[in-house]
């Protein structure tokens, strides 16, 4: 299915097209090979037309593509609607790709046979490959068959990933799962014509018995088990299937798509399947440890590599918009309050959460309101940093009792891969981050929610530019990892954070710093203190820092470390906070710390923060 694709030397690639479907809006770029380099140069966008009364995704996509055309004066669609391939001097390009989640992208529910387990193990596949993971169905969710049942007819996912048993182990439990999807007997959420995909990748002597169950009811695919051992996690099969099943049937049903995969020269990727694989190219390019977030509006999606291992999570649960209302249940009121640089009566934080649960979509329009969207931002970003960590661990039932009957009461958690010492990068996008008035903000609001600790790298996507990049990266990573450093990425400097128990008075460490115009600067770092110091894009200084005792770097406590740092918008920052970060609570302790924090970074103009404050206190 789609366009005859043929194999196009990377060398030969200068002009790339690419285009992202969104739910509400079809965002195009051009990519350009100027010089010896590949850049970004033109932008375009159109609303995705998806939905009555155009039924047809190729209309916005090719409105998005000649608008992007008309702005690079370069004719890109010919006079029958075609993309012109290949480029010329003046026309076309030579290469057309895309991604997509339009249509609520990816729904997938998965199964399997222990929740901590086998049923982990497929969530972890689903979510890699882009998907939103609707609902977990294993033999221990304390549900009836029967709620089960009635659970998958209730959502009508557009396909189900069962799992369960290692190979050779026992196969009645992951046949009972079986059972249950064909008594459900589940309809596609798109279209009526076909039978719901169902993926199995269990215990691969069980096949056979799931056939016989699944065959007739849904379109069984059979793929090689997730969890051949307890001690291997073997996810790349079933997230290859997922993505061809996301094409050959999902978007098949959806208006336009099968003309939209026709145009296509790579195959389609779901929207977060493709900023993942950016993220995994650059940590992999780069030899790095790298976590990326997304927040918008219903869902904060949160993707990670740690020695080479991916992780993606998505908290459909939290954003700010739509799911506002559910960050201020989470997180409660006090923990959003105490974000906030001045003393807020308990009214007045009532009325602010009001107003923006009654008007979810509206930006603020004074420097109150600015402050007060940012506190949730923070709050609904460490909760989503929450539930990646503990989703993001170390294999579960490892030499624990082997046989699938024995580990139903094995709920022990593994260890978290995230480790935020080793973390070398951390990228921020989506409207609260990348729209931020001040770069600093976007920064503060980094450093508040996931408290890097050591050396840590922060950047924010400029136009969210990854899932494009992303599934460039499938048919040319020089030009992708190029675009993504230099134009996608807007970097903000280096944080700096030992971590240790410490003293207010007493020093974290000292630091000597030499900037490229071989300048120096030495000094202490006081714990529950910050410093900035300015060091532009494109810039390194050579940072010595000898932790106080009982600190710890990088190096080991009382190690000291010496790093060169990349500079950014906001520069060297020296974050002398605990980690956890603890605000007093006395508010008026809280109050001037955290306007002490603000004004190191100059996060906001401090004299319209302090009438804002004298505002509210009046």
């Amino acid at each position: 299915m789609g366009r005859a694709r043929v194999a196009i030397n990377p060398a030969d690639i200068k002009v790339i097209l690419a285009t992202d479907c969104g739910s509400t809006t079809t965002k195009a770029i051009l990519i350009q090979k100027i010089g010896d380099e590949y850049r970004q140069t033109h932008r375009g966008e159109a609303p995705t037309t998806v939905e009555a009364p155009f039924e047809d995704v190729t209309m916005g996509v090719l409105n998005a593509v000649t608008e992007v055309g008309e702005l690079a004066g370069r004719r890109l669609v010919d006079d029958e609607g075609n993309i012109i391939r290949p480029a010329t001097e003046t026309e076309g390009c030579d290469i057309y790709i895309s991604t997509s989640s339009a249509g609520g992208g990816l729904q997938m529910m998965v199964a399997g046979v222990v929740r901590k387990m086998t049923a982990e193990s497929a969530e972890r596949a689903a979510l890699g490959a882009g998907s939103i993971v609707m609902d977990v169905i294993c033999s221990n969710d304390h549900r009836l068959p029967h709620q089960q049942i009635e659970r998958i007819r209730q959502l009508r996912p557009d396909m189900i990933l069962l799992s369960g048993g290692i190979d050779g182990g026992t196969q009645s439990h992951v046949v009972e799962l079986a059972q249950i999807i064909a008594a459900a007997n589940p309809r596609p959420r798109l279209g009526s014509d076909y039978n719901l995909p169902v993926i199995y990748a269990g215990n691969k002597d069980a096949r056979e018995h799931v056939a016989e169950e699944l065959e007739k009811k849904t379109h069984l695919f059979v793929v090689d088990n997730l969890r051949p051992v307890l001690e291997q996690e073997n996810l790349a099969p079933a997230r290859e299937k997922i993505h061809e099943l996301f094409m050959e049937h999902v978007m098949a049903q959806a208006p336009g798509y099968a003309k939209l995969m026709a145009m296509t020269d790579a195959p389609i990727m779901p929207t977060p399947a493709a900023v993942g694989n950016i993220l995994k190219t650059i940590a992999e390019q780069n030899d790095i440890n790298a976590v990326c977030v997304d927040i918008g509006g219903a869902t904060t999606d949160v993707f990670s590599v740690f020695d080479k291992q991916f992780n993606r999570t998505v908290s459909a649960n939290l954003g700010m918009s739509y799911s506002i209302s559910n960050v201020f249940a989470e997180a409660g009121l006090a923990n959003i309050a105490r974000w906030v640089p001045y003393d807020l009566n308990e009214q007045d934080l009532r009325d602010n959460v009001k107003n923006k649960m009654i008007r979810p979509t509206t930006i603020p329009q004074s420097m109150g309101s600015l402050v007060f969207e940012q506190a949730i931002a923070k709050e609904a970003l460490r909760l989503a940093f929450i539930q990646h960590k503990s989703f993001a661990t170390s294999l579960k039932g490892v030499q624990q009792q082997r046989t699938i009957g024995d580990v139903f009461s094995q709920e022990t958690a593994g260890e978290t891969l995230v480790d935020m010492m080793k973390l070398d990068l951390l990228v921020g996008s989506g409207g609260v981050l990348s729209h931020a008035p001040r770069m600093s903000q976007t920064a503060m609001m980094l450093i508040d929610s996931f408290q890097p600790t050591g050396f840590t790298r922060l950047a924010k996507d400029s136009i969210f530019m990854m899932p494009h990049l992303g599934v460039a990266a499938q048919v040319h990573p020089e030009a992708a990892t190029e675009v993504f450093t230099k134009d996608c990425l807007v970097f903000l400097g280096t944080c700096l954070c030992p971590v240790g128990s410490g003293k207010a008075g007493k020093e974290t460490g000292t630091y000597s710093i030499k900037f490229p115009d071989g300048k120096v600067e030495e000094g202490a770092l006081i714990y529950n203190t910050t410093k900035v110091f300015p060091l532009p894009d494109g810039q390194t200084a050579q940072v010595t820092f000898k932790p106080a005792r009982g600190f710890d770097v990088g190096g080991g406590k009382g190690q000291e470390v010496t790093r060169e740092v990349h500079g950014g918008e906001v520069g060297l920052i020296l974050d002398g906070r605990p980690r956890p970060i603890v605000l007093p609570e006395k508010p008026a302790d809280r109050v001037a710390e955290l306007q002490a924090w603000m004004s190191a970074l100059d996060a906001y103009p401090m004299d319209r923060l302090h009438q804002v404050a004298e505002s509210a206190a009046g």
